[in-house]
């Protein structure tokens, strides 16, 4: 696989596998915001892996952010092959009865804002890649309601529509997809799940277990190599949502 790849959120977890799976004889566009030292080992781990890796940080939660993260990407290739739009986060729980304005803005800007701006951005990038497509990052929590995480889960069911909106609308030049995660094991959780919510998560799940990053990234290679495959939202979560 040799492909130019743009990775948003990639110095930890999901982004960061990802960025090592897709590796090999590819330019990998490693995009973070504040983890610059993760960041720095993704790149070596590329590098090592036989990819060549390119550092851009840049807060996506913002147009200007975009802008910029988008705008350095230009100034190194004139083109792009996979967009995997990964940043995003929870930000903070909330129950449904203390919500504040500010809070629905960052969450809205951040997960669902920064994905429509970066792939608006894109598009002309995209159209000169051979095969592009585009990855863009759901969540189990818009499929079956995540109380005290509402409006993270809602941020989240706007990038499902989104996907199947743009998957439309770009076809045939450019494919488009998402993954819905379930609960993965990534510094995602570090700040908005205690040891005892994931525990019950585990217990939750039919498999008796929580994801790994890994998972998720095999997701993402399957939608890069699958040139059918065109406006599906494909979840992964051991069984804890079933359709």
């Amino acid at each position: 696989m040799s492909k130019s790849i743009l990775i948003t959120g990639a110095s930890t977890g999901i982004g960061a596998e990802t960025a090592r799976l897709l590796a090999e004889g590819s330019d990998i566009f490693v995009h973070y915001h504040s983890s610059g030292g993760a960041a720095e080992k993704v790149a070596a781990d590329v590098k090592e892996r036989g990819g060549n890796a390119h550092l851009i940080k840049a807060d996506l939660s913002t147009e200007a952010g975009c802008r910029e993260l988008v705008k350095a990407i230009s100034d190194k290739t004139d083109k792009l092959e996979v967009l995997f739009n990964n940043a995003g986060g929870l930000i903070e729980r909330k129950g449904i009865d203390a919500l504040e304005w500010d809070l629905m803005e960052r969450i809205f800007a951040l997960n669902t804002f920064s994905t429509m701006m970066v792939t608006t951005l894109c598009i002309p990038l995209l159209k000169k890649g051979e095969n592009p497509c585009i990855i863009n990052m759901s969540s189990v929590a818009m499929r079956h309601g995540a109380p005290t995480a509402t409006v993270y889960g809602a941020s989240k069911a706007a990038i499902d529509s989104f996907t199947r909106g743009i998957a439309k609308e770009l076809a045939p030049s450019i494919r488009v997809n998402a993954v819905a995660p379930g609960v993965i094991l990534t510094p995602f959780h570090d700040k908005v799940s205690t040891p005892e919510q994931m525990e019950t998560f585990r217990q939750n799940n039919p498999l008796q277990r929580n994801g790994e990053a890994i998972h998720i990234a095999m997701a993402v290679r399957f939608f890069v190599e699958n040139d059918f495959v065109n406006g599906e939202t494909i979840d992964i979560n051991g069984g804890l949502f079933m359709r």
